[in-house]
């Protein structure tokens, strides 16, 4: 399995995603600017692994930071903290993993700079690993909704390209792969960046799962012809009453889906809950320039000069319409996502 992110020898390495399927190409980032770029740039993606990415960039940031004295050192981080915040404001990781960051300041206050400075990289590595676990949790629990058989339907790239490892909405697959299920995936091209047809497509061949691929306005048909049993995707944010913030177009297929009564399921670690908002409404929604509209990997142009593009990056699914969130504590129903503040 292709490594998304890495901290080595004091420098990021992380996969840069907008070369694949054609080319795999590790950038070095030997600065916490290049980290920021890296997310802004989608050279990495998905709300779990841009996280981690958060987390690496402060511990890199942090190394230059002259300062000696706790106050000073925090002060200088500040700055660090609001680049890494600024780069993608949907996903909720991001600020998941800074508080993370924080939390271990507070508690190592009477440490030295340079011991804190150990601490930090050692805290964005623990979240490193920590997330291969809690997606093979999240596979072990989803895998129970697959049946032998089964065709699923997903929608952009929640796999191990997303993460630190495994995947999110991918891990139930795998983990049914493992048990001796014979599944099938198909896979939204998902536009306009087409994470499905690049990233998701790629990951499920190098793992030997059958895939297939369709336009994003094919769904529905084959929903309508009986070829989809259920539909896994992950999630940027999820709110306190189940709303899930996810890729543009999930919000179609979950309202798809109580059409055809096809269950919909989201996998979504607990990092990616924000316990803070009451609904999907709070949820900031990215929209991006509009050249991934018009053009082909920013070459190839397929609109006409000025037309006015709107570049929505996510949608909001209400909780009405998901069968149950999957998380690495169990799979619950939207309205019991409260019982997991007792678990935190």
């Amino acid at each position: 399995m292709v490594k998304t992110i890495e901290w080595v020898n004091g420098k990021v390495i992380m996969l840069d995603q907008t070369k694949l399927p054609f080319d795999v190409t590790f950038i070095e980032c030997s600065d916490y600017m290049q980290v920021a770029e890296g997310i802004k740039k989608l050279w990495i993606r998905g709300a779990p692994a841009i996280g981690i990415a958060a987390a690496m960039g402060v511990a890199l940031g942090a190394q230059d930071i002259k300062a000696e004295s706790f106050e000073g050192f925090v002060k200088d981080l500040e700055t660090i903290f609001d680049v890494m915040l600024s780069t993608r404001p949907t996903a909720v990781n991001i600020r998941w993993a800074i508080e993370r960051m924080k939390s271990l300041l507070i508690r190592g206050r009477d440490e030295s700079v340079d011991i804190l400075k150990k601490l930090l990289i050692d805290e964005a590595n623990r979240i490193l690993e920590e997330d291969v676990e809690v997606n093979k949790a999240i596979g072990r629990w989803g895998a129970e909704f697959i049946k032998d058989g089964d065709t699923i339907l997903t929608h952009c790239n929640a796999g191990a390209l997303a993460t630190g490892g495994y995947g999110t909405a991918t891990a139930p697959m795998l983990v049914a792969k493992e048990q001796g299920k014979k599944i099938q995936v198909i896979a939204d091209e998902t536009r306009p960046v087409l994470q499905g047809a690049r990233l998701t497509a790629w990951e499920l061949m190098q793992e030997g799962i059958p895939v297939t691929l369709i336009t994003d306005n094919t769904a529905g048909a084959l929903m309508s012809k009986g070829e989809v049993n259920l539909v896994i995707v992950g999630t940027d944010r999820t709110a306190r009453n189940g709303d899930v913030a996810n890729k543009i177009g999930t919000y179609t297929l979950a309202v798809l889906c109580r059409e055809h009564k096809i269950p919909f399921y989201v996998a979504a670690p607990l990092s990616s809950i924000d316990f803070s908002i009451s609904s999907g409404k709070d949820i900031p929604i990215e929209e991006r320039g509009p050249e991934e509209v018009t053009h082909i990997f920013g070459k190839c142009r397929i609109a006409p000069d000025g037309i006015k593009v709107r570049n929505i990056a996510f949608d909001v699914t209400p909780h009405k319409y998901i069968t149950a969130i999957i998380t690495e504590k169990g799979a619950f129903r939207p309205k019991d996502l409260k019982k997991l503040t007792r678990m935190m």
